[in-house]
């Protein structure tokens, strides 16, 4: 139902008519049933050119009608899942920093790629599951219309045997869905595989320790929900089977001492029941991608309600201020709980004013509230308290996105895009290649048309190419989160002396968190924090 209820919101319409056709193909394969079944009652001796001629067109229709639905759910089952990965990227782009960081990036690529792809492969088998009902449904008419009594002790039976069916489809659900909180785990532990190989690879025993207690357990765990689940689909499937079997059995050796059957009536039911075996083979088999699609489908929905109650407000922005004059931070304050202290973590209350032309270094320890305080200043972070104010603008939910434009950064944990997105001048490539050389890379690295020629570089060079990015969106304020710590000696002054230098004299304001400080003298100001508190706001030129 609930993967119904996901194609429907896409477009009931189309469903509607892909349904109405199915039931047609349906009724048409009952209708050959009923043919066939007359056929062979009346023999061979017997005329049989008005039966060929109505079992011709009937066939055409069943054709006709089975192409048109599977069609037209196809097409509306693709668009659901494009529309699917398409509200799910955005939504997670729309969601609050904070709140993403909480919940996890296994969790988000879990729902990604393991949730949609199982939703995928279930909306592929909706076609093929809408004829294969709509036969079932036209053959159980054509039962009805030989004997209804009949009908009514067979759908007796059947009630009785899907009954224990459903018991084992609930618990088979009950397991599939264990098997899905426990993926986000795994998921967790692959990242651990990929992001830290070098480590592991370094130590021995800390990598049998993972691959045995983590990796193993995890992965282990997974499996046997996962076995339980689809054992219990797979007696379901077995089950089912054998109830067809014994329905046919029923009619031919019970019936008959029950109430007096013709012959016709007779062939007519067991060939119906016998042709039924392969569309109800097909659903009950399906049974477990579908339990899957429906776990799948509560965890896209959890996550959806979750991202859309920390969503933001999202607004087209204007044009940003290339000339401003002052950027103040008034007792802003930021708290969130930390896996190791239950108490929280907080920075703040922050005051602070920024000018146009500044270097300004921000210091302090590991855990001091640097990389929090700059998520602040960017507008990542919402204020639990206080108030930012771009001149005479506070920035609120309707002009955040706006507020942001005004930031060039290259965070420590940056990503690389392998194209220069969002920069549509004319002259790109030239003034891009014209960065590249005072980066000292165009050696390495061409631009055509906006694309890298490559990003297999290494993490200092890596980092230079975000540079790049940076100076080519020409935005007022640039801030680099320990941009310096990957560089090798001679680049790493190139950077301090020349580079920072210089953008401050073209009016820009430079906020640069380093460690480095042997460079300290050439700011303008350093503001040390300590315990998520501006211990003290320094002008070099005072000092």
């Amino acid at each position: 139902m609930n993967l119904i209820s996901f194609l429907l919101r896409s477009s009931w319409q189309m469903v509607a008519i892909a349904i109405l056709t199915g039931f047609i193909s349906g009724g048409s394969s009952a209708a050959l049933i009923a043919l066939i079944s007359r056929a062979i009652s009346q023999g061979i001796g017997v005329s049989l050119d008005a039966i060929a001629i109505a079992f011709g067109c009937l066939a055409v229709i069943a054709l006709a009608s089975s192409i048109t639905s599977q069609i037209m759910l196809i097409r509306l089952a693709q668009q659901a899942i494009f529309q699917l990965r398409l509200s799910l990227s955005q939504q997670i782009l729309a969601t609050e920093l904070s709140h993403l960081e909480r919940l996890g990036a296994p969790r988000l690529l879990a729902t990604l790629t393991d949730d949609v792809q199982a939703v995928s492969e279930a909306v592929r088998l909706v076609p093929f599951l809408c004829i294969d009902l709509a036969i079932v449904v036209g053959c159980l008419s054509y039962i009805i219309w030989l004997s209804w009594q009949v009908f009514f002790l067979v759908v007796v039976l059947t009630v009785v045997a899907l009954g224990s069916c459903r018991w084992l489809l609930k618990r088979g659900q009950k397991w599939l869905a264990k098997a899905r909180e426990e993926q986000d785990t795994l998921f967790k532990q692959f990242r651990t595989v990929t992001d830290g190989t070098k480590e592991l690879k370094l130590n021995y025993r800390r990598r049998q320790s993972f691959l045995q207690e983590d990796l193993q357990q995890s992965a282990a765990t997974y499996r046997r929900y996962n076995t339980r689940g689809l054992t219990l689909f797979a007696m379901t499937s077995s089950w089912g089977k054998l109830i067809f079997f014994f329905a046919i059995g029923f009619v031919l050796f019970a019936l008959p001492k029950l109430m007096t059957l013709s012959l016709p009536t007779l062939s007519g039911y067991v060939l119906t029941f016998t042709y039924l075996m392969l569309p109800m083979d097909n659903i009950v088999n399906s049974l477990p991608v579908l339990g899957r699609a429906g776990v799948a489908l509560q965890k896209i929905e959890s996550l959806g309600i979750t991202l859309s109650d920390r969503a933001e407000t999202l607004t087209t922005p204007d044009s940003i201020r290339p000339t401003w004059k002052e950027l103040r931070l008034a007792q802003v304050t930021h708290a969130y709980q930390t896996e190791q202290d239950d108490r929280g973590f907080a920075v703040g209350p922050i005051d602070l004013t920024l000018h146009p032309g500044e270097l300004v270094f921000i210091v302090g320890g590991n855990g001091s509230g640097k990389s929090t305080l700059a998520k602040l200043i960017l507008g990542l972070y919402q204020p639990s308290a206080g108030e930012i104010w771009l001149d005479g603008d506070r920035i609120i939910d309707t002009n955040r996105e706006w507020y942001r434009q005004h930031f060039a950064v290259v965070f420590a944990d940056f990503f690389l895009f392998d194209r220069l997105l969002g920069l549509d001048q004319a002259d790109l490539d030239v003034a891009a290649a014209t960065y590249l050389k005072r980066l000292r890379l165009d050696h390495k690295v061409t631009i055509d048309q906006g694309k890298l020629s490559t990003t297999a570089l290494s993490q200092g060079q890596r980092k230079r190419l975000t540079l790049l990015t940076a100076y080519l969106e020409q935005r007022p304020i640039f801030l680099f989160d320990e941009w310096a710590a990957d560089q090798d000696p001679v680049f790493k002054d190139v950077f301090y002396t020349e580079l920072l230098p210089q953008l401050r004299n073209q009016g820009k304001t430079i906020l640069c968190i380093s460690h480095d400080d042997h460079y300290f003298h050439l700011a303008d100001r350093i503001i040390k924090l300590d315990y998520g508190q501006i211990e003290y706001d320094k002008l070099m030129s005072q000092a």
